[in-house]
């Protein structure tokens, strides 16, 4: 892979970073919301949406992690 590619590659790299970063403060925000509900509210609909809400960024933060990194090698060369 030529320099210019490498580069580019980085470049999309550096977006995802930027993406990951504003999808775990929207998980941090969401757990939060949810850990504030109140005990007598732990069963509900409400409830049960928040967490799977937490679970789901949880999961794309994962995922983009692992983009991330294989892009990142293969930028290096």
């Amino acid at each position: 892979m030529n320099k210019a590619r490498r580069k580019n590659i980085q470049d999309v790299v550096n977006q995802l970073e930027d993406l990951k970063s504003t999808l775990e403060d929207l998980q941090g925000e969401e757990e939060e919301y949810r850990d504030n509900i109140p005990e007598n509210l732990q069963g509900s609909e409400r409830y049960e949406k928040a967490e799977e809400a937490c679970d789901t960024l949880s999961e794309a933060v994962d995922g983009l992690e692992n983009i991330i990194t294989s892009l990142g090698e293969l930028a290096e060369g």
